[in-house]
């Protein structure tokens, strides 16, 4: 057997312990172990290459790995999203979600970003503020009173967005059609 397939099948074998160990945990009974590589396989494999068979899915390596490339090629390490596309993958997007979604990574996957690409994970002020429902209606309410003080009129198109300045010179966007159209029949 070729190296290649016999590789191969090793990683579908460690992706099935994995996803069998998973289903273990979350108390699911009658997983069957067939297919499965034992617990010394699995880290002499490991002692050879840490990342040889992750369990997580390509497109996560795929996006490792062109930020990685991007990196060794004297890129900087993309923090924005949009900021750096590379064979269609957004990885300043990418970076973001490794960064805010840290707890959910597996300690393999951190070890990985931080010593490797040296991406850490977010801190509380680097994460996404969560706008609760009245904030979005407040914010729709000025739109509709700045459309309608510039128009005369509520009857806003469908996919009309109104763009609203803010007090320190940020502005944000509301989709006014969408709230104003649905209910103005």
């Amino acid at each position: 057997m070729a190296i290649g397939v016999w590789a191969k099948n090793q990683r579908a074998a460690a992706r099935k312990t994995h996803e069998s160990v998973v289903r273990r945990a979350a108390g699911k009974s009658g997983v069957s172990s067939a297919g499965e590589l034992s617990e010394s396989r699995l880290e002499a494999l490991d002692a050879i290459d840490p990342a040889w068979c992750p369990a997580w899915g390509i497109d996560w390596q795929r996006c490792f790995h062109l930020t990685l490339a991007h990196l060794r090629s004297g890129g900087a390490l993309p923090v924005r999203t949009g900021e750096v596309i590379v064979q269609g993958e957004d990885l300043g997007a990418w970076t973001v979600a490794q960064r805010v979604g840290w707890d959910r990574l597996t300690p393999a996957q951190q070890w990985m970003l931080e010593s490797v690409l040296g991406v850490d994970p977010a801190v509380e002020a680097d994460l996404p503020v969560r706008r609760i429902q009245a904030d979005r209606w407040a914010t729709h309410l000025a739109a509709a009173r700045q459309f309608h003080a510039r128009e005369g009129h509520l009857r806003v198109g469908g996919r009309h967005v109104e763009d609203l300045a803010g007090d320190g010179g940020e502005s944000t966007s509301a989709r006014l059609g969408g709230l104003v159209g649905q209910h103005a029949a």
